[in-house]
């Protein structure tokens, strides 16, 4: 009877270097031909490769190795085979096929090479599968970074200037803002960079909320940087066929007294970074863009004009956080001025009234106070005030968790003494962070 085919070699290397796209899928791989050598008539093992939902850049594998044998058959060939004398290899009774010697070796080989592949796979699955280790990264895997926004964000170009060394990571953008903190609680992602706050138009209170709501995610390091919005328009395309300008509202009022010399129309788009996609890809030859310095070079666009914003006394900066899983494996922004920092969350049972006893709690130790902030409370919006004694009866206010940012490390024993003070007299206290602060004042 004939043995079971052989399956090319070629097949089993094609699916280790098989990318994997989005969605379910289901692979099947006839890996060596025998299972064992002396039994020709056993059916081929097959990997089946089970990659289920690519989620977030993620790879989870389930490997799950089938083999079948037709035993009956096999015993009935082997006793053939040693009352005819042959050898085990069934095909000894063809020895002038040319197959002989290359089928024997693929066998061995591929044998050898499916069972490597498949402990290896194991491993990985009994060590998380493909998602990055907690740590940020080994030395056989580049760290994950996730970062808000599209391709040619400004939050992209502040991941560049973070992690200098394209080689050492593997950078992925989230649509989402939800998206970044996810990533990082699922592990598809080691380090996040969200932005945090613009030195004219604020804080970014979506940013903090999400913060405040993940309490397994914490602040690893902060990195400001100046503000360069560009005027970004196709190569080539004279400045005399520009006949409007596009950009997110933040970026064109922050560039308003440019753009009336212009003397263009003016709209106005979600993001930035895919109107310059847009224009690029489409050779819209009469609108500029006034987006990032990352825009221009990830979509091949001219800079008319760097620095297009309007001059304000004092500059313009974007604050922005990175983020992950493990305070102890803090990945410090380089260059620059690095000071340490430390920020807390907390509530008060007589809300914005006691603000003054938190912050007097760091002050009195030498411990500055840099930065207020405030945010719904979520898990108790109202608190009722008893005013029994003036006659007044109950008042009800909005309840607010409050946000200090403080010089020094958590580690610092002034901060360290602050900080359990603190709990004694708030109702909830976290630390989001401890981390380093890199300011980029050019």
């Amino acid at each position: 009877e004939e043995a079971v085919p052989l399956q090319p070699l070629f097949d089993f290397f094609f699916f280790q270097s098989l990318p994997v796209s989005a969605g379910d899928h289901r692979m099947a791989l006839p890996v060596p031909r025998y299972v064992d050598a002396g039994r020709p008539a056993a059916a081929a093992a097959v990997v089946v490769a089970s990659v289920i939902g690519r989620k977030r850049g993620s790879f989870t594998r389930v490997i799950v190795v089938r083999a079948s044998a037709n035993f009956k058959q096999n015993k009935q060939q082997h006793e053939q085979q040693m009352r005819q004398g042959r050898s085990q290899d069934v095909r000894s009774a063809c020895p002038s096929s040319p197959l002989r010697t290359v089928d024997e070796v693929a066998s061995r080989l591929g044998r050898e090479i499916a069972l490597a592949n498949l402990e290896r796979l194991f491993r990985q699955q009994a060590a998380g599968g493909d998602r990055p280790p907690a740590n940020g990264g080994s030395s056989d895997r580049p760290v994950r970074v996730a970062y808000q926004g599209s391709r040619g964000s400004y939050c992209q170009e502040a991941t560049a200037r973070a992690f200098p060394s394209s080689s050492a990571c593997e950078v992925f953008p989230c649509a989402h803002m939800e998206e970044a903190f996810a990533v990082l609680e699922d592990r598809s992602a080691d380090r996040a960079v969200v932005p945090a706050e613009n030195s004219l138009d604020g804080p970014i209170d979506r940013n903090l909320d999400l913060l405040l709501r993940h309490p397994g995610i914490r602040i690893l390091a902060e990195l400001v940087l100046p503000v360069n919005h560009c005027l970004l328009s196709l190569p080539g395309a004279p400045r005399s066929s520009l006949r409007r300008v596009i950009s997110h509202p933040q970026a064109l009022s922050h560039c308003r007294r440019n753009l009336e010399a212009l003397d263009l129309e003016v709209d106005e788009v979600w993001c930035t970074a895919d109107a310059a996609r847009f224009v690029a890809e489409n050779r819209v030859a009469d609108t500029a863009v006034i987006g990032s310095q990352m825009a221009a070079r990830e979509f091949g666009l001219r800079i008319l004009v760097s620095n297009f914003q309007d001059h304000h006394q004092g500059g313009n900066f974007n604050r922005f956080l990175q983020l992950g899983l493990s305070a102890g494996q803090t990945q410090e922004f380089t260059g620059g001025g690095v000071a340490r920092k430390t920020t807390v969350a907390f509530s008060l049972e007589g809300g914005a009234s006691d603000l003054f006893r938190a912050m007097w709690i760091f002050e009195s130790r030498g411990v500055r106070v840099t930065r207020v902030d405030h945010r719904p409370n979520r898990a108790k919006p109202l608190r009722v005030v008893d005013r029994g004694t003036d006659g007044l009866g109950k008042a009800t206010y909005l309840d607010y968790v409050f946000v200090l940012d403080v010089d020094g490390s958590a580690l610092d024993a002034a901060v360290a003494a602050a900080l359990a003070r603190l709990e004694e007299i708030a109702v909830f206290a976290r630390v989001l962070g401890s981390y380093a602060s890199t300011c980029h004042s050019r």
